[in-house]
């Protein structure tokens, strides 16, 4: 086995490169509408009522037809599941992680589709979409070899006249829920990481995504994953999903969302239901409010560029995206001039000719973040966008930033989840970490510095569960950068890390006299 080295993108500055994905997205486009069935214990099944997966560039073309399933079918997919974790329990951990080595490779054929049909359903620019696979491939091969660390012998000590020995077990059957914003990477490492351990599981993708739940579980059942093992329901969340979390059978849950709904499948789970005889095991990774912290004495020219990329990549719809910038009031002036004259130079368009910023993901987004743009322009200085782009038949907003807002203002403190920044002035260090620390919040952070004991401190006290020192807040590596917050960000599950899939294992002691 060789070490694990992650998936290097693809360079679309390289014409030749570019037009493959080009011809990619065409293709993909040539199969626009069709509709795709559940898949229930290895069956098709449809029903009544139906997911309409639209393109946010271009709201008027149907990119798939999915199910939406109600309590009849969740069950079914429960049950499903529940059968075959009853053999799949029993796989070794070595055979299981093969199916993951399989399916990386399976995704690598299958790269440039499947961006082109994210890029489709979600509106990412051709590299995004490509670091999401990148990133799915990445979850496979890093979670597959966990898994072989996992199924070796554990060490313990040792007793006088005893065998001692400590051994990983799977949890049952676990309810996966990823969201849009990564929506094949996310999915990809939540689904992986649970049937690697040898769970089974109903994976309901976000509506807003459901065709690259699709694409993973046509991946699965090329590779030959029994039937059952991974249960791909399209589903209403608040049916079919409470009534997941809530059943006596489910034993975990797995979930990345908005901090209400995490909050809420934690209050659901925690009550025992009649026939229930375990404690449901709950990871959520919720929301954020990430700040990027500008010091006196930083290089302004890096900030800017960081700030613009963490706040901006994929219209700033990232639980890790720059939504707030504290700066140092020495160099306050310089760093929004500069930060005004690279957003204006943001290139908005069509996500299949690669612009660099393009829509929302949603009709239903866009009417949100609209609503906070009208509260920013009471609680701060509009110097960028602040408006829909006119002329274009998706959800297009202008990157928007708003100056000199106050620390408790709204667009400070709640997460807004799309292209719009606040900046925030602080008097000192001290004061820029404190406002920083300020939030229910705490997934992601930056501090840009020259100064060692600057970053020292931010090291030590900037309170979030993953801090970038001089460079942008986005962007974590599988391996690299275990990714999960603190707070109200959720269970910090450090997803990609090597404590991950511990999440889906119980330990089981076995001690034989001699």
């Amino acid at each position: 086995m060789k070490e694990f080295v992650n998936e290097s993108y693809y360079d679309f500055s390289k014409p030749a490169v570019a037009a493959k994905q080009r011809a990619a997205i065409d293709e993909v486009r040539k199969r626009f509408g069709r509709e795709y069935p559940n898949i229930i214990a290895g069956r098709n099944v449809k029903t009544q009522a139906k997911t309409v997966s639209r393109n946010p560039a271009n709201s008027g073309e149907v990119v798939g037809v999915f199910q939406k399933s109600g309590v009849e079918d969740a069950e079914r997919a429960l049950k499903g599941a529940l059968t075959a974790f009853e053999t799949w329990k029993d796989v070794p951990m070595k055979k299981r992680a093969q199916y993951l080595f399989k399916a990386a490779n399976a995704v690598r054929r299958r790269r440039l589709e499947i961006n082109a049909w994210m890029i489709s359903e979600v509106g990412k620019n051709y590299l995004e979409a490509d670091a999401d696979t990148c990133e799915a491939i990445d979850f496979l091969e890093f979670y597959g070899r966990e898994a072989l660390r996992f199924a070796d012998v554990q060490p313990v000590v040792q007793q006088p006249g005893e065998l001692n020995e400590l051994f990983y077990v799977p949890l049952g059957v676990g309810v996966i829920i990823p969201p849009w914003n990564f929506p094949f990477a996310i999915l990809v490492g939540m689904s992986a990481a649970a049937i690697v351990c040898g769970n089974t599981i109903v994976l309901k993708p976000s509506s807003d995504s459901p065709m690259m739940g699709w694409l993973f579980a046509d991946v699965m059942k090329e590779v030959g994953l029994p039937p059952g093992v991974l249960n791909f329901l399209v589903a209403s969340g608040a049916e079919a999903g409470d009534y997941l979390v809530s059943h006596s059978k489910t034993r975990f849950i797995s979930f990345t969302g908005s901090m209400e709904v995490g909050l809420r499948i934690n209050e659901l789970a925690a009550k025992p239901q009649p026939g229930q005889i375990w404690i449901k095991r709950v990871t959520v990774e919720m929301g954020g409010k990430d700040a990027i912290i500008v010091a006196a004495d930083a290089d302004i020219d890096a900030s800017v560029a960081g700030v613009v990329a963490a706040a901006f990549g994929f219209q700033g719809q990232k639980c890790s995206a720059c939504s707030r910038v504290i700066v140092e009031a020495p160099v306050y002036d310089e760093f929004v001039t500069k930060l005004k004259i690279a957003v204006d130079a943001l290139v908005i368009g069509e996500p299949n000719d690669n612009a660099p910023v393009g829509p929302v993901v949603s009709d239903r987004q866009e009417k949100t973040l609209l609503k906070y743009i009208d509260v920013g322009k009471t609680e701060g200085k509009l110097i960028c966008g602040g408006e829909k782009v006119p002329g274009l038949p998706g959800y297009y907003i202008k990157p928007t930033v708003f100056v000199n807002v106050k620390p408790n203002a709204r667009i400070m403190q709640e997460e807004i989840f799309g292209p719009v920044l606040a900046v925030c002035k602080a008097k000192d260090f001290d004061h820029a970490l404190q406002i920083g620390n300020d939030t229910i919040y705490g997934l992601t952070g930056a501090v840009y510095s020259r100064d060692k004991k600057k970053l020292e401190r931010a090291r030590n006290e900037f309170f979030c569960g993953n801090l970038y020192l001089n460079r942008k807040c986005t962007g974590a590596m599988v391996g690299s950068h275990p990714f999960g917050g603190f707070n109200m960000s959720g269970t910090d599950s450090k997803a990609g890390g090597r404590d991950y899939l511990l999440l889906f294992l119980q330990a089981k002691s076995v001690a034989k006299k001699i």
